[in-house]
């Protein structure tokens, strides 16, 4: 059973991530500009939609949002690296805008704007120049296609699977949340079948829906809710769920740029569903956030890490099969992580608090 879990819990990222990056190499995906996704809006009425925006939260748990491009031609081993890379930074973003929110909860806006602002450039600067680099988006229908693979794999096999381990575990919570999640999947999935439907066939009469609006769900501090193997299951998903917010982001922003308003409008809803419902509800039951010190002190040794080690190996690797472009981002991104860690540090320092020993 335990090689059953390992193996969901490996495909589900691979599909949500490396499926989707092919797609996009294989159509030889056009560079997009970095902007805005649109916040959750109303229903399925071709009016209803959202303005992009940028500005600060009005209240703790409503942080803005951002999104990405696409483009590319590297090598397999620098390609492998990026979708690790890209994977990373979307669970960042999506893990820093829930921090700001505690830190706003516990009245330190310092701290708030920091975390805000190295969420936005985890996925505005280093997702979306490292998305460029691999090719992330491919056309519209390729984008489609990429998204159907990746929420009928959700709703059919990962979501079920983890459903099933967690009613075993005795974790009813978490199974039912798996198992919502695998409907709304299975929604996402048909709505986008739709959409390829409307864009490949406009004779058929189908139209592209929109989708539902998001909820926003709150991550307050918190320990973890579930067992040890169910927690393993959340973390999975929830990078899953990050990396869903991010790509679909991507590919609104594709979208909207071709001339397909509804269309976008149906990726932006999905990604603030990924983002403000999936990822925020495994969260609570992960129990993500800790105290604004803890959360700190966890942000500088990851910064800290990927700054000394993961990104100059990808640098490394990427210079050695003669990918230039791709080794220059990642240095730069190495550069980008120590000085976050060091301003993580700062902050702890500005509230007069320690990390535990090895922390």
């Amino acid at each position: 059973m335990r090689e059953r879990v390992r193996t969901w819990r490996t495909a589900g990222i691979a599909v949500l991530g490396a499926a989707a990056l092919l797609t996009g190499a294989a159509t030889g995906a056009a560079a997009l500009p970095a902007g805005a996704v649109i916040g959750a809006a109303a229903g399925d009425d071709p009016g209803d939609g959202g303005d992009p925006k940028d500005g600060g939260p009005e209240d703790c748990d409503d942080l803005g949002d951002g999104g990405g491009p696409g483009a590319g031609g590297v090598s397999a081993p620098t390609r492998a690296d990026l979708t690790k890379a890209i994977q990373g930074e979307a669970f960042a973003y999506a893990k820093y805008r829930a921090y700001a929110a505690q830190a706003c909860r516990e009245n330190l806006p310092d701290v708030q704007a920091l975390y805000e602002r190295v969420a936005r450039v985890e996925l505005r600067e280093h997702l979306a120049e490292q998305a460029r680099l691999a090719g992330l988006a491919g056309d519209d229908a390729a984008n489609l296609r990429a998204a159907i693979s990746g929420a009928s794999y959700e709703a059919k096999t990962m979501y079920p699977g983890f459903a099933a381990q967690a009613r075993a575990a005795g974790d009813r919570n978490a199974a039912r949340l798996f198992s919502e999640i695998a409907e709304d999947e299975a929604g996402h999935r048909a709505r986008s079948a739709r959409a390829l439907r409307a864009l490949e066939h406009p004779s058929s009469g189908a139209s592209v829906p929109v989708g539902p609006a998001a909820r926003s769900v709150s991550v307050p501090e918190g320990s973890p809710r579930v067992s040890s193997r169910t927690l393993e299951d959340l973390r999975a998903a929830m990078r899953g769920e990050a990396l869903a917010h991010a790509r679909y982001g991507l590919y609104a922003e594709h979208a909207r740029t071709n001339g397909h308003p509804r269309l976008a409008m149906l990726f932006e809803h999905a990604a603030q569903v990924e983002l403000t419902e999936h990822f925020a509800e495994e969260a609570r039951l992960a129990g993500l956030v800790r105290s604004t010190a803890a959360n700190l002190c966890e942000s500088a040794a990851g910064e800290t890490a990927e700054g000394t080690d993961t990104y100059p190996g990808y640098a490394r690797q990427a210079a050695a099969a003669g990918d230039r472009a791709a080794a220059e981002r990642f240095s730069e991104i190495a550069r980008d992580k120590l000085r976050h860690a060091r301003e993580f540090k700062d902050a702890l320092s500005g509230l007069r608090a320690n990390c535990p020993a090895g922390g």
